[in-house]
């Protein structure tokens, strides 16, 4: 619902200012909220800013007026991914975004990698945190972190462990039209997929949604293999599939392989509950074709 007149206007800060946390930026502008965040190069930022949203530019070094670029802030995302030395939000930022006073929400987006490799097998938000990568256990360490600093200003913290995520311009579709799409075929794998509009309405809704801290499972309804959605696409674009590659034969960067070296089953039923979410696309099929009526991958 916008805002009406006398009400008063939330500031929302994300610290990345990536493909989700844009989506919901832009979903919150449209409501009528102040909107402010950082980016990596000054381009984007002057982008950024035509849009209506005070962007700053944030990096290897810290903010450079970090008090003008947050006073206010109601609401604060952080989509930075943490590196080798913790998170770099923290690193550069915590006390600061721990002297915030007018700071009603923090949220953190993290991802699935941190459950491990259950071989097939499905986790909640209650099933313990055992990551098999350093990506997944480094993200573990940073919502730990980023606990201690929610409890330390006694301000609700919404963690978001999203699955793969796909969205305009970044999908299969276009892998296929790119002539980069693979069919890795590595028997029992099956990954859960997101769509970023349904990231965006989640963020939103949790920061609406007064709720106390705890994680959400942002994933579609359907884990799927990874070879059956690249099908699908090809099908929507009535193309030929590319090849079925066994994944013991399939050329990989480090980074490629080690997406296969989990295979989960999540549930969403919190998103649900919870928040009271009805997914706009709640498997791959409705989100792919639903992108290429918009004309994604379009020759």
């Amino acid at each position: 619902m916008p805002l009406t007149q006398g009400d008063i206007v939330p500031r929302l800060f994300c610290f990345g200012l990536g493909f989700s946390a844009l989506a919901f930026a832009r979903a919150v502008q449209a409501r009528g909220w102040q909107v402010a965040g950082t980016c990596r190069s000054r381009d984007k930022a002057q982008a950024l800013r035509a849009e209506g949203i005070d962007a700053h530019v944030f990096g290897d070094d810290p903010l450079q007026d970090f008090a003008s670029a947050l006073t206010g802030t109601t609401h604060l995302l952080a989509s930075v991914p943490p590196g080798d030395n913790g998170d770099p939000v923290l690193a550069a930022h915590g006390e600061d975004i721990a002297g915030l006073k007018d700071l009603e929400w923090i949220g953190y987006l993290s991802t699935t990698g941190v459950y491990g490799d259950r071989d097939g097998g499905w986790v909640n938000e209650t099933s313990m945190l055992l990551p098999t990568t350093a990506r997944g256990k480094k993200r573990v360490t940073a919502e730990l972190n980023w606990g201690d600093l929610a409890t330390r200003m006694d301000v609700p913290l919404h963690i978001f462990r999203l699955a793969g995520i796909y969205g305009p311009g970044r999908n299969q579709l276009v892998s296929l039209r790119k002539g980069t799409a693979r069919r890795v075929d590595k028997p029992g794998q099956v990954f859960s997929r997101i769509h970023v509009e349904d990231i965006a309405q989640i963020l939103e809704a949790a920061a609406l949604s007064g709720l106390p801290g705890g994680a959400f499972n942002v994933c579609d309804d359907e884990a799927a293999p990874p070879q059956d959605v690249v099908a699908f696409a090809a099908e929507l674009l009535g193309i030929e599939a590319p090849p079925l590659i066994p994944f013991e034969e399939a050329e990989m960067s480090p980074m490629g392989r080690s997406f296969y070296a989990e295979s989960k089953r999540v549930k969403n039923d919190r998103l649900k509950t919870d928040l009271g979410i009805t997914l706009r696309y709640p498997t791959y099929r409705e989100g792919l074709r639903a992108l290429a009526d918009a004309g994604d991958g379009k020759a």
